[in-house]
């Protein structure tokens, strides 16, 4: 029988054909703006859900393809697939493309098994933030800078007023944090599979998908349908789950020059955080 027409039949009426449901999660991890929303628990909800929704699916295979952002958001969407796979019994297998690097990473861990390309960027378990100082700047310019708060804590880290000490350790307190939260995270998902020293694992540094092998950050290298082909058969039916079709920008109330600028911002900060690992 055609594939073709086989994916017209019940999966319950198939056989002993396996079936896997296949998606997609691509981009950065957060809200990159109202008009280009990157990988949030609440624009994947609902493919999750389709993805783990039918009975008796062989696996649910994920291709992670990101290089961060939100913590929140990453730790929110692993541990929705790891709901998911354990009321529904199913195994999931994460398949790393370009990067899966810090936050992308932090959700290919939710997968039983990880695979990448021997090219995939892989790793970055840390913590970053970044931004500019303006003082000089702005006295070069004449400008004078005014601030009220209630609460003398409220401009923490205002890019126009000099840096503080106090404010920099309480920055560097919050990431320590969060630091832990991914380590604890991998070593429990990686459980004696890790093979590199901690200090170089937790580093933020990133590697190749061979070199993340090694390091027992992967389980093996290879691409979706191959790796899915030795492990059910070559007659497997393999589903891609995607996002249903949201509404158009003009019915959110954007007009076309909003839309393009708001695109245009989000872009740039989006390639920004690419070209950290050459892409």
């Amino acid at each position: 029988m055609k594939d073709w027409l086989l994916r017209l039949i019940p999966a319950i009426f198939r056989g002993n054909r396996p079936v896997v449901h296949a998606i997609r999660l691509t981009g950065v991890v957060g809200s990159v703006s109202p008009l280009r929303p990157g990988l949030s628990m609440h624009a994947v909800e609902a493919t999750l859900k389709r993805a783990f929704s039918r009975k008796g699916l062989a696996a649910v295979a994920i291709q992670v393809n990101s290089p961060g952002g939100s913590a929140v958001q990453s730790a929110l969407i692993h541990a929705r697939i790891r709901v998911l796979a354990e009321k529904h019994n199913t195994p999931v297998l994460v398949f790393c493309e370009d990067v899966a690097a810090s936050g992308g990473y932090w959700i290919a861990c939710s997968g039983d098994e990880i695979y990448a390309d021997a090219s995939s960027i892989v790793g970055s378990i840390g913590v970053i933030a970044a931004g500019f100082g303006f003082v000089d700047a702005i006295a070069r310019l004449g400008i004078e800078r005014r601030v009220h708060t209630a609460g003398e804590n409220k401009s923490i880290l205002d890019p126009f007023q000099p840096e503080k000490p106090e404010d920099v350790a309480r920055l560097l307190a919050i990431q320590g944090d969060v630091h832990d939260e991914f380590k604890t995270l991998v070593r429990t998902r990686r459980a004696g599979k890790l093979k590199g020293d901690e200090s170089e694992l937790f580093s933020g540094a990133f590697w190749s998908g061979r070199k993340a092998l090694e390091l027992g950050l992967i389980d093996g290298l290879g691409h979706m349908h191959e790796v899915l082909a030795r492990r059910f058969g070559e007659k497997l039916d393999i589903r891609l789950i995607e996002k249903p079709q949201g509404w158009g920008l003009r019915r959110l109330g954007f007009s076309s020059a909003e839309a393009v600028l708001g695109r245009l911002a989000a872009a740039l900060e989006e390639r920004a955080m690419w070209s950290r690992f050459g892409l």
